[in-house]
């Protein structure tokens, strides 16, 4: 049924999305025309192989270190404000790196250091704008916004490495460093203007350590998103190499310079176009895992192509192939972790994404790099190649789970009880006991049933869980977990979703008793 399918351009019809999407193109577009003048740069100012892989690095790193902080800000700040800010401190920064350079004042360690604070930059504003997908269209939307985000992002890789390459060889690596600067002023002004509903009162903003402990708790007990977690790492570790080592295979190509570089780049770009073009297709056609290992093993053929062809234009071609399995995988993977997660606690899923993938890039940029230096470089791409192959055989015991979307609004089932004693927000602890009478012959259904409420238990912020069996009475088993405070137990209970209902209502039919048992779910 094609003429059902939802077309990928479709959340362009929200006009705030739209606005925020094109400004995002420019700044896509500036920001690979300034990652272009760093890497020629580097290659002017030292011949070390792994001080010119370190400048992806140097951009990866930040987004590691701090996209955790960086999704938790999102989930408990107004996000038009969060990125307000970040987008302000990269234009900061930007202009430091433009005069620097310009006035030709700068070193290798001095240009990283740049680098990795507008990738600083990145980690704080990316969550809040992943977040914010969500918020902006409809969830029957999301994925096609995520496609249409992979597209923006990957259609500026297409022609702002060539033009990067045209300015870096024109007017040097400083003009492309003013490039990005401005580039930054248009999302400013589209940021300024937007204007989103404010968010209804409610519980107070959790504590910015507290939430992030709260993110890797959801993610630690959420089997599926484990598994997106551990392949995206996989993926990023292994096909960095490409990347990363793309300057100096441009150099080595006799009569080559800054422009073949950018034009390279732009393969890879016009690759990733096609290949967000294509993803809804196949996400028809093949099952999510399909997908990914088919992306895992076309990478792994980019890298070796690259590794032993002498013609620029056959690598250019294997770059587009690359391109499309890059954006395959990243995509599908984003995908993944926006239906599997309620809004309470996107922005934190979305960044430990993130900072798994950026994790792998960020040490694959090192280690192939040194490797280079060490072995050569067509050595250290077949390496990543064979890398990549095992990363699609993880496949076998780590598969990516089926695409669906779940209804993850909150159930708003919970409704505060009525207590005798006078209490305040930060009382506690809070125990909650819930008793079910279960015949003998569900037992083991009923086993089965609470080890997921467990989960979803403990998931949700509860603590200390239990169930026992009462020895008297052996019908009778009874469920006890904890809250630290009274304002965290509401906590706990609001973030139940219409999805983990189906817990409570096979616990109720299992239940034997008179009563109704009490469970906020």
């Amino acid at each position: 049924m094609a003429k059902d399918r939802p077309s990928v351009l479709q959340p362009l019809q929200h006009g705030t999305f739209r606005n925020i999407w094109i400004a995002n193109l420019v700044s896509s577009f500036g920001a690979l025309i300034q990652g272009v003048g760093a890497a020629w740069m580097m290659t002017a100012l030292t011949n070390s192989v792994d001080l010119v892989a370190l400048v992806q690095a140097s951009i990866s790193l930040p987004i590691m270190l701090f996209s955790l902080l960086g999704g938790a800000i999102a989930d408990n700040f107004p996000r038009r404000r969060v990125m307000l800010i970040a987008q302000a401190f990269m234009f900061v920064v930007s202009a430091l790196l433009t005069l620097t350079a310009w006035m030709g004042l700068i070193t290798p360690w001095l240009l990283l250091t740049f680098t990795f604070l507008i990738g600083c930059g990145t980690a704080l504003n990316n969550p809040s704008w992943q977040a914010s997908v969500g918020d902006l269209v409809p969830r029957s939307s999301v994925g096609s916004a995520v496609a249409l985000n992979s597209i923006g992002f990957n259609l500026s890789r297409s022609l702002g490495p060539a033009v990067g390459g045209i300015i870096v060889a024109v007017a040097g690596a400083a003009a492309a460093f003013a490039v990005n600067m401005l580039s930054y002023l248009g999302l400013l002004a589209v940021l300024i203007s937007w204007k989103p509903q404010p968010a209804p009162a409610g519980l107070p903003r959790e504590a910015v350590g507290a939430a992030m402990l709260a993110g890797i708790r959801y993610i630690a007990l959420s089997p599926n998103l484990g598994k997106v977690l551990v392949r995206s790492f996989l993926f990023g570790l292994a096909a960095s190499a490409v990347l990363a080592l793309l300057p100096v295979v441009s150099r080595q190509i006799e009569g080559a310079g800054p422009l073949l570089y950018g034009l390279l780049l732009g393969a890879f770009g016009v690759g990733a176009v096609s290949g967000a073009l294509v993803s809804a297709r196949l996400a028809e056609q093949f099952s999510s895992e399909a997908i990914v290992r088919l992306a895992f093993i076309g990478f792994a053929a980019c890298a070796a192509i690259t590794a032993i062809s002498p013609s620029p234009w056959i690598i250019g071609l294997a770059l587009a192939l690359g391109g499309a399995c890059w954006v395959l995988a990243l995509t599908l993977f984003n995908i993944t972790v926006q239906l599997s997660t309620p809004r309470w606690v996107v922005g934190r899923a979305l960044s430990l994404y993130q900072t798994a993938t950026f994790a792998g890039m960020a040490a694959g940029s090192w280690l192939w790099g040194l490797a280079g230096e060490q072995f050569g470089i067509s050595n250290a791409l077949l390496a990543s190649a064979a890398a990549l192959l095992v990363g699609a055989a993880v496949g076998l015991f780590l598969a990516i789970p089926p695409r669906m979307i779940l209804d993850l609004d909150p159930a708003n089932r919970w409704k505060e009880p009525e207590i005798s004693l006078p209490i305040e927000p930060r009382s506690g602890p809070i125990v909650v006991s819930i008793e079910y009478r279960i015949r003998p012959q569900d037992v083991r259904e009923f086993l089965k049933v609470m080890a997921e409420r467990k989960r979803v238990r403990l998931r949700d912020g509860a603590r200390e869980w239990t169930l026992r069996r009462d020895l008297s009475q052996t019908d009778v088993w009874i469920e006890n977990y904890k809250s630290p405070t009274w304002t965290e137990y509401a906590r706990h209970n609001q973030r139940l979703t219409h999805a983990d209902e189906v817990i409570g209502d096979q616990l109720r039919n299992l239940h034997q008793g008179a009563s109704v048992p009490w469970s906020g779910a």
